[in-house]
């Protein structure tokens, strides 16, 4: 049967594209005109849908499951876009599908925002869902972090095959206790690794305080047992793997457990078996997704580009990428993209950015960001709120060394959109 909606989405889409317009646009427009749209494309799916949420990691660990399927030979539709609202998901559906609205895939894995994951499984319950970690992000759309946690307990109570849990956060492990019916698998860290990854308690508990107690730890379908310079060792099945990376930042590499843990459900429920050689290979081929920890090109040297949006993600980036040897900027926005409420920047500590200090600061809340880092005793090089302007000074004053942004959400498309000038940029569409 042919839906109008399709056409008339079809075309909203190729004229905002045109004129440069949001791609969620389009989604927006078939979301009212049809609002079945997205349950009768995606029902069709053999594998059905499978849904990413949490708080940090959606988009990287999204691109490695989309990547890990495809090399077992499935077609995997996905919101390549990062447009993670369910109208950015209709959207990406008006793309994919033919003028009657026939998707041809086997899979959809989507990237969601946690409230709008709400929404979306109610109109789309999951066969699979995947939820990463609960941590303090937002708090002006969110509120209190029990509330993150409410809304990805929500995604799961929806969830009919199998839900997929960080047995390491224990606001998201906890979330088994409420599931009735679908199966549950956990991804995990090795002892080593528990203190990189600390969870929202233990980044809020004075020392020497009591600690709240976490649920048992379960046995994990995928264990991260070490991460080195350019690979990492994975334990499954009873046995531990060593692959390369591609991927930097500890926190990517956790989230490639994640990743495995998924693809492996995903991957065994056709019943034709996993090609376990090749999720390592796919894996060790996954490059960061845009803004997260990618690496471009500016004057024959690296400018890498780390996406920083609350406490948690800005000390593993200070972490996973040492200052030394780099010219650095620090880009904050409070766009609503961003989350209005910067308070968070008070809980991050910026002493591995003192010996090299931060050559400039941008963005719409840079001097919040040089009074923290003047309580840290970091050297500011300068402060600029304009970004084109500041980008452009923090190139020219960086010549012969390589560079790293550490940028909020809306001030890394707004960087990438510089830089496009430039060099070449991945194109998002």
């Amino acid at each position: 049967m042919l839906y109008f909606s399709v056409p008339l989405g079809k075309l909203v889409r190729r004229v905002s594209r045109l004129r440069g317009g949001g791609s969620a646009l389009p989604g927006l427009v078939v979301e009212k005109i049809d609002p079945g749209f997205m349950q009768r494309t995606l029902s069709t799916l053999p594998l059905g849908v499978a849904v990413v949420s949490g708080t940090n990691g959606k988009t990287t660990t999204t691109k490695m499951v989309v990547e890990l399927l495809e090399s077992q030979g499935l077609k995997v539709f996905t919101n390549r876009t990062g447009s993670n609202f369910t109208r950015g998901v209709a959207a990406a559906l008006l793309g994919e599908v033919d003028w009657r609205g026939r998707l041809d895939a086997d899979v959809a894995v989507l990237e969601l925002d946690e409230a709008h994951a709400v929404h979306f499984v109610n109109k789309v319950p999951p066969r699979y869902s995947l939820l990463l970690n609960v941590l303090r992000d937002q708090l002006d759309r969110f509120g209190e972090i029990d509330k993150t946690a409410e809304l990805l307990q929500h995604i799961a109570s929806k969830t009919t095959g199998t839900v997929v849990l960080n047995r390491e956060d224990p606001r998201v492990a906890r979330i088994a206790q409420s599931v009735d019916g679908p199966e549950v698998l956990y991804f995990g860290l090795d002892d080593s690794l528990l203190s990189t990854f600390p969870n929202d308690d233990d980044m809020r508990t004075a020392p020497g305080s009591p600690v709240p107690a976490a649920p048992a730890r379960e046995a994990a379908d995928v264990v991260l047992r070490r991460v080195g310079a350019d690979d990492a060792d994975f334990e499954y099945d009873g046995a531990t793997v060593t692959t390369p990376m591609l991927l930097r930042g500890v926190y990517n590499i956790f989230n490639a457990a994640a990743a495995l843990t998924l693809a492996r459900a995903i991957s065994g429920a056709r019943g034709t078996g996993t090609d376990q050689a090749g999720l390592l290979t796919a894996l060790s081929k996954v490059a960061p997704a845009f803004g997260r920890g990618e690496s471009l090109v500016v004057d024959g040297l690296p400018l890498e580009l780390v996406l920083v949006k609350n406490p948690s993600g800005f000390r593993l980036g200070l972490k996973s990428f040492p200052a030394a040897g780099y010219a650095t900027m620090i880009a904050i926005n409070d766009n609503y993209a961003d989350g209005r409420d910067m308070s968070w920047l008070w809980d991050v500590e910026f002493d591995t950015l003192r010996d090299g200090g931060v050559d400039q600061l941008t963005g719409s809340r840079a001097y919040d960001m040089a009074l923290r880092l003047q309580y840290d005793d970091v050297a500011i090089g300068a402060v600029d709120t304009e970004i084109a302007p500041a980008l452009a000074a923090f190139i020219r004053g960086g010549q012969g060394k390589p560079k790293r942004i550490f940028c909020t959400y809306t001030a890394m498309l707004a960087i990438r959109r510089e830089l496009s000038k430039i060099t070449t940029v991945e194109v998002v569409s």
